[in-house]
């Protein structure tokens, strides 16, 4: 599968963004979901995940009560709705994928997104 992310942007603090990862194939179905970010001078940090069928999320802390994850199937498309953001969230965002069991372990996934820059001003 290749993935496609999009929506990064520069935002004032408090502001929000959606940021969408477009998969090529017909079986997106089928791929566990995710979103990591990597600030600058730092390492690859999970975001969220979203299982195959949509049915369950889980966020890493940092993003607990701000963002939403979501995916359409029908469109291949997953998306991270991002509120009330925060200068600490500047980072280059990727999307990821990868089949069977959800992690949060980047090693863990198969297929990258290019990754769609983030940056919140203060």
């Amino acid at each position: 599968v290749q993935l496609q992310a999009s929506g990064g942007g520069l935002v004032q603090a408090g502001g929000s963004l959606r940021l969408s990862c477009a998969a090529s194939g017909r079986t997106f179905n089928t791929y566990v979901m995710a979103w990591f970010r990597q600030a600058p001078g730092k390492e690859r940090e999970f975001v969220a995940r979203i299982s195959s069928s949509g049915s369950f999320t889980y966020f890493a802390d940092s993003g607990k009560g701000r963002f939403t994850i979501s995916r359409d199937n029908a469109k291949n498309t997953v998306y991270l709705q991002m509120n009330s953001l925060k200068p600490e969230d500047t980072a280059v965002y990727y999307c990821a994928a990868r089949k069977m069991y959800s992690t949060s372990r980047d090693l863990e996934y198969d297929y990258w997104g290019q990754g769609t820059l983030v940056t919140v001003s203060s």
